[in-house]
């Protein structure tokens, strides 16, 4: 299957039900600010659960209640490190998906629009915007 992003293949337009049910249970894990903030931080490096929980704020026994639901998902792996365990995001897909929903984020606050075939965003008057500082734009490296 195609990766979809970035002028690559696009996956199929049809889900069916096995995938559909799989990719909503991954969205909803993405819908808690506690397993966000716990991703985002991932997103920078690895990282053990003590350092997650002083990063995001939480207590350690919620950072690993969190952490367990996260690997169930394939959203994170852990790797034994001597006594402890280092977390990482299990993949570049992950940090993919953490980027499009800033970015997406971002031009809802813009009121600009990536459109597709377009090579530029939209702003909110149905224009093309190309006056605004990262309006369109991504940043370099993805």
């Amino acid at each position: 299957m195609g990766h979809g992003a970035d002028g690559r293949t696009t996956p199929a337009a049809h889900l069916d039900a096995d995938a559909a049910a799989t990719i909503a249970a991954t969205l909803q894990a993405l819908a808690t600010p506690s397993r966000l903030m716990i991703l985002t931080r991932l997103r920078q490096g690895p990282c053990p659960v003590g350092e997650l929980a002083d990063a995001v704020g939480m207590e350690q026994s919620a950072v690993s209640h969190q952490l367990r639901l996260l690997r169930a998902l394939g959203l994170v792996t852990g790797s034994r490190r001597g006594r402890r365990i280092v977390y990482s995001l299990y993949d570049t897909h992950v940090a993919q998906l953490l980027d499009e929903a800033v970015y997406h984020i971002e031009h809802l606050r813009l009121g600009a629009r990536d459109l597709p075939g377009t090579a530029e965003a939209e702003g909110p008057e149905g224009a093309a915007d190309t006056g605004r500082a990262g309006a369109g734009t991504r940043p370099s490296g993805r």
